[in-house]
Order: structure tokens, then C-alpha cells, then sequence
């Protein structure tokens, strides 16, 4: 693994404009902050070592290097998921690549589906912990103690700090924040109505395909972490109606520029 990633920064420091400190993981729909992106470089995952190509609808499957707020950033423009039958591996190489790049803080949205009922569509809601209900784990295998420890811990995988900017900047700018916990389901296919109800049981605010195995290798290699989802829809059996692909990434592009100008405040404010 280390001489993919060693092959994979040495090609990125070759066409990066500079050296990023934020990394930023964009979800269903959201890819548009990458457009926000001044004098960006654009690099395919094709075109690295290691990396394989995000199949999912609404995703380019590219980094996407240049200043955002001030700031050198390294955006994932498309990410990778479980379901698209990629390795956890192969999930969290993307996260090892750019802490080996000189990355400090990652930040990651997702369209999620609303579990808590006081949830609306079009809530932006803060990541405080999630639920790993893929079945699988990122560090499952041979660890590599060059990159982090056999046993990680993960009481503090959402930087609480990173958590109260969120809320200051979305203060400022007049933004309503939720805060809860959001369960990462394997997927395709969304969950059942029951398991909603037993989602909910467990604590869960918000259910998704994504994010958790990233912010597991995150923690894995000592990144700060925030995250944040975008409410695209109510899960299954709250508003008793078939759930739509489609529907999510028409939300994903109606409050895309207000998740886009949070983000944008909060790296600023770094």
C-alpha cells in the first residue's frame, strides 16, 4: 500500500499548484464546489496509482486542486463507494493520499436520508458520530503502523473544535445547523421502513451510503474531521412514499449553494 501512495503523491506534487491543507470530500449532488475552486487542476483518479474510478451517478471522478477561501485545497470530486463493489481499501486510499500530501483537515458532505422526524428536506446537518452499519471496516487486514495504529480510537473521529466553527460560521451567515449521528448503510438499495424504525432506535439522526469508512481511515491517520449532510429526503416509510435517486439530486442541486458557502466560510475561518 505505501508504494501506491508514495507513487500517487509524487505524480500529485508534480501537478499541484501547491501543497493542499484541507481536502474535501464531495457527495450526490454537491460537486459543484469544485467549480467555486480559483485556477483549478484537475486530475482524473484514472490517471493515479491505486486509485480505481467512482461509477456513481453525479460524480466526476477527479481531485480537483486550487485555492478555495484563501486556502490551497485538494477536493475529491466524486467519491468512492461501497456498493460500487470497491474494496474498503480501496475507500480509504483516496483519505491515506492526501495525509501523506500534507492534508490537516478533511471535510466531507453526503446527501443523507432524514431518520430524526423533526428533520425537514433541506436540512444541513453536523456530524457528531456515526453507526458503522456496512459490515465492513477499512482497517480490517495487515495494518501498516507507518500510517496508524493497529487499535484506533474514535471518540473524537468529528474534531469537536471543527464541530463549534461550523456552528459559528453558520451563525454568521444566517444558516440553520442541525447536529446528530448518521448511520452508514451498505446500499444500493435504500433501507426498508423497519429498519428506519430500528435505525432510529439505535440513535440514529440521518442515514447514508457513504462518509463512514472515510472518516475511519481519517481518524486512522490523524486527520481532523468535519462533516456534514445535506437532508435530500425523509428515509424510508416517514413520509410514505417511494424513494428517488433522482429526487436526491434535485435537493443536492436546490441547497447546493448554501452548503457551498458554508463550507467555503469554515475554511476560511481555518
Amino acid at each position: 500500500m505505501n508504494n501506491f501512495i508514495e507513487q500517487a503523491v509524487s505524480i500529485l506534487k508534480e501537478r499541484l499548484p501547491e501543497l493542499p491543507t484541507v481536502g474535501i470530500v464531495l457527495g450526490s449532488g454537491l460537486g459543484g464546489l469544485a467549480d467555486k475552486i480559483e485556477s483549478p487542476v484537475y486530475v482524473p483518479y484514472g490517471e493515479l496509482p491505486g486509485f480505481v474510478t467512482s461509477t456513481a451517478p453525479g460524480h466526476a471522478g477527479r481531485f480537483v486542486a486550487g485555492r478555495l477561501a484563501g486556502k490551497p485545497v485538494l477536493c475529491m470530486q466524486g467519491r468512492l463507494h461501497f456498493y460500487e463493489g470497491h474494496s474498503m481499501q480501496d475507500i480509504a486510499f483516496p483519505i491515506r493520499v492526501m495525509k501523506a500530501l500534507g492534508v490537516q483537515t478533511l471535510i466531507l458532505t453526503n446527501a443523507a436520508g432524514g431518520v430524526n422526524t423533526s428533520f425537514s428536506i433541506g436540512d444541513l446537518m453536523v456530524l457528531e458520530d456515526h453507526i458503522n452499519f456496512m459490515g465492513a471496516n477499512p482497517l480490517t487486514g495487515p495494518n501498516d503502523d507507518s500510517i496508524g495504529p493497529r487499535f484506533c480510537d474514535m471518540t473524537f473521529a468529528y474534531t469537536p473544535a471543527l464541530r463549534e466553527l461550523a456552528f459559528s460560521v453558520a451563525e454568521k451567515q444566517g444558516v440553520k445547523l442541525q447536529k446528530g449521528v448518521y448511520l452508514g448503510y451498505m446500499g444500493p438499495n435504500y433501507e426498508t421502513p423497519a429498519e428506519i424504525r430500528a435505525f432510529r432506535t439505535l440513535g440514529a439522526d440521518a442515514v447514508g451510503m457513504s462518509t463512514v469508512p472515510e472518516v475511519i481511515a481519517a481518524s486512522h491517520c490523524g486527520l481532523n474531521v468535519l462533516a456534514i449532510s445535506l437532508i435530500t429526503n425523509m428515509a424510508a416509510g416517514i413520509e410514505k412514499k417511494k424513494l428517488s435517486g433522482d429526487e436526491v439530486i434535485e435537493i443536492a442541486n436546490q441547497r447546493a449553494q448554501v452548503l457551498q458557502t458554508l463550507v467555503s466560510g469554515i475554511i476560511e475561518a481555518l
